[in-house]
């Protein structure tokens, strides 16, 4: 077996010879087409401006890749004209404006002119951000989240500016941090999770919460964290320039001496700054150094779920990241932070202890549960938490009320177009039933939508199925089971 592995490895590194000014025996009869260009030279760019901002771009992240102690002195000419546009153009086009009340289609009519001067405006040291508008939307548990929308300018220049540092930080961001990057969604960190309950030695779970992570984030902190990094005065004048925009509330200036506004193009990855040096760092020195098991990390921004196969490594690694984190003058939520026991044997664990079943692990919008095959073997099963799901149920019956009026197609392309979208994230394998319940409330909004329509009307629940089944998708999975998808994206 080894030596046809050995012989099929040689027949793949045996390729055929580069060309050569002189032409070998063989081509002297077939002589090949001449080549268009030197194999040595640089790539050429096929746009105008994605090409070159990214053959810039992959020279700074082959620096930080191979110098990871470096700091980066001259990163500003990064942000161009080009890499600008590029930031433009990856906004959403119906966000809500900030305080200029300037929306994409208005900046985008004289485009060009615009970036222009905000890339002078940049370059010459004189821009000055606007503040952010500040909204506060409800939450599923009925308290309120704190938003702070950015201008329109703002926005673009912070775009540009994090895709250039995170050519940097994405070689020094460490596995298990997956919340706000690249290449890198909540699907990833859910996988991660279960591959790590379902195939490693984890009997207890620490369900970590940062309390109002984004409102007491220290901004002296995250500045000596960011010029660990990032030595080029004139990025990190902007990010101060951010920091300490303030606010605008209820026609009210308000400073912001602490935290990065939740909602901002930049904050995200901010935010993994700071829980980088503050805490993943730390962690991963902690799990190799300290613990007596096994010990696994998933973070998803400052949502953190920690995996141990000892009860005494959780209860002192909570002990530890507890003063850890008051050292950067972040607390850990005293009601959603719960060390649990869960995984392959917690069933069986308990039951030996006289205890009930296993508490549920609330990820993501998902309820992780410790259930069983019809074999008997360990299955663990993920629906989806009841509160997010009455929360867009909600939020859908107004949408359908406003346009209970609207012709039947409309309506049933836009709810196919939510429930598509639901089911994107939610139809996960197990989740079933959840999918199922979903879509019968969505069904019985929309009877009651129609019924209201007029004194006279006579749509039957028959008439409903025949739309649902034109208008609505199937409740089935689209996402591979965890494992699958898991030992795919990540081969070794």
């Amino acid at each position: 077996m080894m030596n046809g592995l050995e012989k099929s490895d040689s027949c793949i590194v045996a390729e055929k010879p580069v060309n050569k000014s002189v032409p070998a025996e063989a081509e002297s009869v077939e002589p090949r087409r001449e080549t268009k260009g030197n194999t040595v030279e640089a790539p050429m760019r096929r746009t105008q401006s994605r090409e070159s901002v990214e053959l810039g771009l992959a020279r700074v992240r082959e620096r930080a890749k191979a110098r990871k102690r470096e700091q980066f002195t001259n990163l500003l000419h990064h942000v161009s004209v080009d890499a600008l546009r590029l930031s433009y153009y990856s906004l959403k086009r119906a966000a809500a404006p900030g305080v200029d009340e300037v929306t994409w289609e208005q900046y985008g009519e004289e485009l060009e002119a615009n970036l222009a001067r905000l890339h002078g405006c940049v370059h010459r040291g004189g821009y000055r951000p606007q503040p952010s508008r500040r909204l506060s939307i409800p939450k599923e548990d009925g308290r309120r989240r704190t938003l702070g929308v950015a201008a329109l300018e703002d926005k673009i220049l912070q775009g540009a500016v994090v895709n250039v540092l995170n050519a940097v930080y994405e070689q020094d961001f460490l596995g298990f941090s997956y919340g706000f990057r690249p290449g890198r969604s909540q699907h990833d960190a859910l996988d991660a999770l279960a591959y790590c309950i379902r195939n490693t030695a984890v009997n207890w779970v620490l369900d970590l919460d940062i309390q109002r992570f984004f409102d007491t984030l220290d901004q002296d902190w995250l500045m000596r964290f960011v010029e660990h990094r990032i030595g080029d005065k004139r990025i990190q004048r902007l990010i101060r320039q951010w920091l300490k925009a303030g606010a605008i509330e209820d026609g009210e200036w308000q400073a912001t001496e602490e935290g990065t506004p939740q909602g901002g193009v930049a904050s995200p990855l901010l935010a993994n700054i700071y829980l980088h040096y503050s805490f993943d760092l730390w962690a991963d020195r902690w799990r190799r150094r300290e613990a007596r098991g096994n010990v696994t990390i998933v973070r998803y921004a400052d949502d953190i779920v920690c995996g141990f196969q000892y009860q005494g490594d959780a209860r002192r690694f909570q002990q530890a990241l507890r003063e850890r984190l008051e050292q950067f003058g972040l607390t850990m939520h005293p009601e959603k932070t719960r060390l649990l026991e869960f995984g392959r044997f917690a069933h069986q664990h308990r039951t030996m202890r006289g205890l009930g079943k296993p508490e549920t692990l609330d990820f993501l919008g998902f309820k992780h549960i410790c259930g069983r095959t019809r074999e008997g073997k360990f299955l663990l099963r993920r629906k989806t938490r009841r509160d997010r799901m009455r929360a867009k149920l909600r939020e859908l019956k107004e949408g359908l009320m406003r346009r209970r009026h609207l012709p039947i197609r409309e309506q049933g392309q836009w709810l196919g177009r939510v429930v598509r979208g639901y089911f994107a994230y939610h139809a996960v394998p197990t989740n079933r039933a959840s999918l199922q319940g979903f879509l019968h409330a969505v069904k019985r909004y929309w009877l009651k939508a129609l019924k209201r329509r007029g004194q006279r009307d006579k749509t039957t629940w028959d008439t409903l199925a025949r739309l649902a089944r034109a208008y609505l998708p199937t409740p089935r999975a689209r996402h591979p089971w965890p494992d699958a998808r898991f030992r795919v994206t990540y081969s070794r």
